[in-house]
This record gives C-alpha cells, structure tokens and sequence, in this order.
C-alpha cells in the first residue's frame, strides 16, 4: 500500500458503489486473479467522466472489460469506447461481458498488441486510460499524445508500483528493474513534457493525470521529438 489501509479502507467504504453486473464483474476477477482497477481508482474514474464529460473514449488494457464497462457507465450519453487488449485467453471473456451489458454497440475492442495498434489509429480520443504492461508505458506515450485531444485526459493508472517506484534500481529484486526504470523515465516525461500538464496521485497504486496543453509543441521533453 501507497497510503495507509486502515485510511485506504475508510474512503473506500464511502463509496456509492457500482450494478450489480459490474459487481459481479468485479468479484469473479478477484476470484480469478484477473487485475481490474482498485475501488479508488474506480472512484477517481467516475469523478473524472463526470467532470470531462468525454464522448470519445480509449482504453489501452481491456482484460475482461470491468473498467471499459464502468467508463460505459458514467459516461455521457453518445460517449463510445475504443479497447485494446492481446491476452487472447481474455478476449473473449470480455466480449461476453460487453454483450451481457448491452454495452457492444457502444464498445469496440480491438484485439492484438497495442504498440502495433497505437500505431495504426486515427482519430483524437477526449480520455485515455493507460492500464496496460506498465512497462510499456514510455513507448505507447508518442501514438498517446498523437491521439490525445487538445485539452484530452490521460489517465495512467499503476505508476507508483506499490511504492518501489522510489527505490532504487539495486532494492528492487533483478525482473523488475527494467519496469522500474521504465515507469520513472514515463513519470519524469510526463511531468516534463512541453505538451502536458501533470499531477501524480497516491490514488490505489499510483496514478497520473496529464492534460494536453499545447497542440503544436514538439513530442519530446527536449522539444525535438526525442525523449531524455
């Protein structure tokens, strides 16, 4: 934990909470050990839909579709959902979530690897949710920011990593010090980029909110394209 449990456990617990199918959503994904956003997170997710008002959504990270499905929810009538995920073991188990919902209209997963799919996407997105391999983060970020409306939202979800994130690369055990790396250059980018202002939150395992600034600015932090 990030921030105390006992406090963590209180907010939490003042939640209005969610339907009863994305609460069924929810506890078959603790009960399969499917990663879904934490109940603070979720909260955070609704503030945000509720304040953006966003009508065109990207996800990167679909899983079995509990967060795409909760976005679905809050969001603003007409909002449509783009979702990426290449787990093909949960592709389905998420279309069938979207069609139970009756939510498949308003959905679209697109299935394979998101470096190669960010890549290939046209459009602007007003919110985008980063929940994906976090240590994949800094190389989705160029497509992210080409994709991203001017005044857009991108939310990345995962970024503190349950607090390691402030030690150093020799304290985290040796597979882990690739992601460790990579998420601080993503924080130090985001929190440096021309294009972007951001705040990082203690919000479940660390989040981050960056909204696009300045369309015609350069894509890197040296204002070049390239990143530092």
């Amino acid at each position: 934990m990030i921030i105390d449990e006992r406090m963590s456990a209180f907010i939490d617990s003042l939640d209005k909470g969610n339907t009863p199918f994305l609460d069924e959503i929810e506890k078959y994904a603790l009960e399969t050990q499917v990663p879904i956003i934490r109940k603070s997170m979720q909260s955070l997710l609704k503030f945000l839909l509720a304040f953006a008002k966003p009508k065109n959504i990207l996800e990167v990270g679909t899983a079995i579709g509990f967060s795409a499905l909760l976005m679905d929810e809050y969001s603003p009538e007409g909002c449509h959902i783009t979702t990426i995920e290449k787990y093909e073991k949960r592709i389905p188990l998420a279309q069938e979530n979207f069609r139970r919902a009756g939510a498949a209209k308003r959905i679209t997963l697109l299935e394979g690897d998101a470096t190669e799919i960010l890549k290939e996407l046209e459009g602007s997105f007003d919110l985008i949710f980063m929940d994906a391999a976090k240590g994949q983060y800094i190389h989705f970020l160029p497509d992210i920011l080409r994709l991203l409306a001017p005044g857009g939202l991108l939310v990345s979800d995962n970024v503190l990593q349950d607090g390691d994130i402030i030690e150093s690369r020799f304290a985290v055990t040796r597979r882990n010090r690739t992601i460790h790396a990579r998420m601080r250059d993503y924080l130090y980018e985001l929190k440096h980029h021309p294009q972007l202002e951001t705040v990082i939150l203690p919000v479940g395992d660390g989040v981050t909110l960056s909204t696009k600034t300045d369309e015609a600015s350069g894509t890197g932090v040296d204002g070049t394209g390239g990143t530092l």
